[in-house]
């Protein structure tokens, strides 16, 4: 037994010959993955052979492919070109849906990044016309409003519904009004609500647009309605089309409600009789 024993290799020989941990190897070993080719007879130190070099090599080879241990294990020694074809589809489709999963956490990075930074580039009370750029939306619903319900109510059940449809409700929400006849109606009852979204199949088209910014919690417009309003009459300006209300700072990134930024816009044009 002993001459046999000189045959074999330690964990600290075995570990050093394949590149991998001693901690790996027992952690194999104690889940039952990958074991040693016999233990001392008098201290029950794990032995290895060289030949299990191929047994490693199998294991690191899926391990690298994030093959979960358990899968590797049950294909183990009855493995074959099909079976581990059909184990290497199973890992391409669950890698599939983790890249989809990380181009969405991307670009929720970009545009709460875009939308912050517009925030504090923003000041509160300001009222002009900008031209701004196409912005990708998921357009909701009709939102519904219980009686004596504000923004926020709508807003919420907008978020609780959003996961049906497979809105990422992280990026910014904002309300969307039909009009600006309906916006300066009431401000705080939009008439549907839209989350931001790259891959969205409606828009807030580029162009120029009559744009205010008000802090607040949300809903909450103070005179925004009315001052735009009066902007646009003085400036001899004609809106036209929705009202849209995002709000560029909000609790992710100001932990007072009253910090909270809307950017309100409506595309605008000089009237043709002015």
């Amino acid at each position: 037994m002993r001459s046999e024993h000189k045959k074999l290799l330690s964990v600290k020989e075995f570990a050093a010959l394949t590149g991998l941990e001693e901690s790996t190897l027992r952690y194999w070993d104690r889940i039952g993955v990958f074991q040693p080719s016999l233990r001392h007879e008098e201290n029950n130190y794990r032995l290895y052979s060289l030949d299990q070099v191929i047994s490693v090599n199998y294991i690191t080879a899926l391990s690298s492919l994030r093959v979960p241990l358990k899968m590797i294990s049950q294909a183990g020694g009855a493995r074959d070109p099909q079976k581990i074809i059909s184990l290497l589809n199973r890992q391409e489709f669950e890698i599939d849906k983790e890249l989809l999963l990380l181009q969405e956490i991307h670009s929720t990075i970009h545009i709460l990044r875009e939308m912050f930074q517009q925030g504090m580039e923003a000041t509160p009370g300001e009222i002009g016309v900008r031209h701004l750029d196409k912005l990708e939306i998921v357009i909701g619903p009709p939102a519904s409003f219980e009686e004596g319900e504000l923004f926020y109510g709508g807003f919420a059940e907008y978020c609780r519904q959003a996961k049906y449809s497979r809105v990422n409700v992280v990026n910014p929400i904002g309300g969307y009004y039909d009009s600006m006849d309906h916006y300066i109606e009431d401000a705080a009852l939009p008439q549907r609500f839209f989350s931001i979204a790259p891959t969205g199949c409606d828009c807030r088209p580029e162009g120029d647009y009559l744009v205010g910014y008000v802090q607040g919690y949300y809903g909450q417009m103070d005179d925004l309605p009315g001052r735009l309003a009066a902007y646009a009459e003085e400036n001899g300006l004609e809106c036209e089309g929705p009202v849209y209300a995002i709000y560029l700072l909000d609790e992710i990134c100001v932990p007072d409600p009253a910090q909270y930024l809307a950017q309100v816009s409506v595309r605008a044009r000089k009237r043709k009789n002015t």
